[in-house]
C-alpha cells in the first residue's frame, strides 16, 4: 500500500481524542497527511461531502443507546457525508450504539464501524489497511476547512497557574537554588532542618485540586514500593499553600546526561548499561514499570553507582495500562518504545528498549532517532531501523540490536537476561584485551 499522497481527516468534537487519533494515525501511516477538525455542524459536513478534502475520513459520532430509539445523529452525519459523488473512505468510531446501528452504518457506506471505547491503534490499522488497498490518491489540495491542527509539540497550551515569583516557602526547608524545572514541577536544592542535610525538594507548579491522589503522591507511593539503594530515597511528602512537594535524596554528582556530555568510554558505557539494568531489575521485581527512563532520570552516587529517579509515570505491572485519548502520550519521545508510542499495553521490555536508546547514545554520542517534531521521532521508533554502529563499535551491535528490536518478543525477556549478556560481553572484551597485550 502506498500512502504517500493519502490524506486522512479526523472529525470529532473531543479535542483530546482528535489529538490521540492524529498522533497514532500519523505513526501508523507516516507518509500520509493527517488532519483533524471539529466540524460536526451540518453545513461543514455537507461541504466535505461535495468536495475532495481527503481520501479517508475518520468520523467520531454519537449513535445513541439503540437504533430502535430513532435515527441517531451519527447515522445522519454519515449519510450526509456519503451524499457527494467523491465521498471518501469512511471509518466510523461510535459512541453508544449497538449491533443494529453498526449494520445501518455499514449499509450507509462506512468501511468499518468500531465502538469508540474499544479503539486501539492496532484496530485502526486492521480496519483501514483493507480499505486503502489499491486506493489512488487525488491530486487536489486539501480544503481550507480541513487544515491540520497544530503539531502537539508546537500547539499553544493552556499553562497551569504558576508558582508565585521567587522560591516557594516550605516549612522545615531552606531553599538554596533551583536545580531543574519541567512543565509541572520545579526541583530545588534545599536544606532540611529536621535532617540537617541537603535534599532535592520537588515542588508541583500546579495547585492541588479535590482529587483522590495528587501527582507527586502517586510518585511517592510508587517509590515506597521499592526499598533499595538503586532507587531514590524519599524523606518527606506534603502540601503547603496549595502546592504539593517531595523531599528526596540529593546527588551532588548530577545525572547521567551531564556525565555523557563529559564523555563516556566504551567500557564505561557497558558498565553503566549493566548498572541501570540491575536497577531496573529491582524496580520490575517490585512490580513496577518506570516508563520514563532517560539520562536525566539516572543519577550518580559518589562511587559511580546509579540511582533511578522520577517515578511520576511508573505503573504497576499487574494492571493493564494503555495510553488513552484522555491524555497525551507521556514520556520523552526520544526514549519511548514502539509499543508505548502506539499506546499499547507495556511490560518490562519497554523499559529495556528505553535503556537500549541510552546505550546507543552513550556509545555514539547521538540519539538513534531525532526529528523536527515528537510525531516524527515516534514514527521512527515504530517504523525505522536504528543506524548502524561504526565499525569500531561493531562488537556491541548484537546486544544493541536485541535491545532496540521493534517487536518486544525479539528483545531480552528481562533485565536479568540483559545483565547476563553484559557480563558475557564484558568478559569477552577483557580476554581480547589481554590477548592483544
Amino acid at each position: 500500500m502506498n500512502s504517500a499522497a493519502i490524506r486522512i481527516l479526523i472529525i470529532d468534537r473531543d479535542a483530546k481524542y482528535r489529538e490521540w487519533l492524529r498522533l497514532h494515525l500519523g505513526i501508523l501511516y507516516p507518509e500520509a497527511t493527517v488532519g483533524a477538525v471539529d466540524c460536526t455542524q451540518d453545513s461543514a459536513l455537507s461541504g466535505l461531502a461535495t468536495g475532495r478534502a481527503c481520501e479517508v475520513l475518520v468520523l467520531g459520532a454519537h449513535f445513541g443507546a439503540s437504533a430502535e430509539e430513532g435515527d441517531p445523529e451519527g447515522l445522519k452525519q454519515l449519510r450526509m457525508l456519503r451524499a457527494g459523488d467523491t465521498a471518501p473512505i469512511m471509518l466510523v468510531l461510535a459512541e453508544g450504539g449497538d449491533e443494529l446501528t453498526a449494520v445501518q452504518a455499514l449499509r450507509a457506506g462506512a468501511a468499518d464501524y468500531l465502538p469508540k471505547r474499544l479503539v486501539t491503534p492496532a484496530r485502526l490499522k486492521a480496519s483501514l489497511d483493507p480499505a486503502l488497498q489499491g486506493l489512488e490518491p487525488a491530486p487536489e489540495p486539501q480544503a481550507p476547512e480541513a487544515q491540520d491542527e497544530a503539531e502537539p509539540a508546537t500547539r499553544a497550551r493552556r499553562q497551569p497557574t504558576p508558582l508565585a515569583t521567587g522560591h516557594p516557602a516550605i516549612t522545615g526547608y531552606e531553599i538554596t537554588r533551583k536545580l531543574s524545572e519541567s512543565e509541572k514541577a520545579v526541583v530545588y536544592l534545599a536544606e532540611s532542618r529536621a535532617l540537617g542535610k541537603d535534599v532535592a525538594l520537588k515542588v508541583s507548579k500546579i495547585p492541588c485540586e479535590d482529587r483522590a491522589m495528587q501527582a507527586l503522591e502517586r510518585e511517592y507511593q510508587a517509590i515506597l514500593a521499592v526499598q533499595d539503594p538503586a532507587v531514590v530515597r524519599i524523606f518527606d511528602h506534603g502540601i503547603e499553600d496549595g502546592y504539593e512537594y517531595l523531599a528526596m535524596e540529593y546527588f551532588p554528582r548530577g545525572d547521567l546526561k551531564a556525565r555523557m556530555h563529559v564523555g563516556v568510554t566504551e567500557s564505561e558505557a557497558l558498565r553503566f548499561l549493566e548498572k541501570i539494568a540491575t536497577a531496573l531489575a529491582v524496580v520490575h521485581r517490585a512490580g513496577l514499570l518506570h516508563r520514563d527512563l532517560k539520562p536525566p532520570n539516572v543519577m550518580l552516587r559518589e562511587n559511580d553507582n546509579v540511582v533511578l529517579i522520577d517515578f511520576g509515570l511508573a505503573r504497576l505491572l499487574d494492571i493493564s495500562h494503555h495510553s488513552t485519548y484522555t491524555g497525551v502520550l507521556r514520556g520523552s519521545p526520544y526514549y519511548m518504545s514502539p509499543e508505548q508510542a502506539l499506546g499499547e499495553k507495556l511490560d518490562p521490555r519497554s523499559d529495556l528498549y528505553s535503556l537500549g536508546v541510552i546505550f546507543h547514545e552513550m556509545l555514539t554520542g547521538r540519539k538513534p532517532f531525532v526529528g523536527n517534531s515528537a510525531m516524527e521521532v515516534l514514527q521512527q521508533h515504530v517504523n525505522t531501523e536504528p543506524p548502524r554502529l561504526p565499525a569500531s563499535l561493531s562488537g556491541y551491535a548484537p546486544l544493541l540490536a536485541q535491545l532496540l528490536a521493534k517487536q518486544r518478543e525479539n528483545r531480552f525477556s528481562s533485565a536479568e537476561e540483559l545483565i547476563a549478556a553484559c557480563v558475557t560481553l564484558r568478559t569477552g572484551n577483557r580476554r581480547r584485551a589481554q590477548s592483544a597485550a
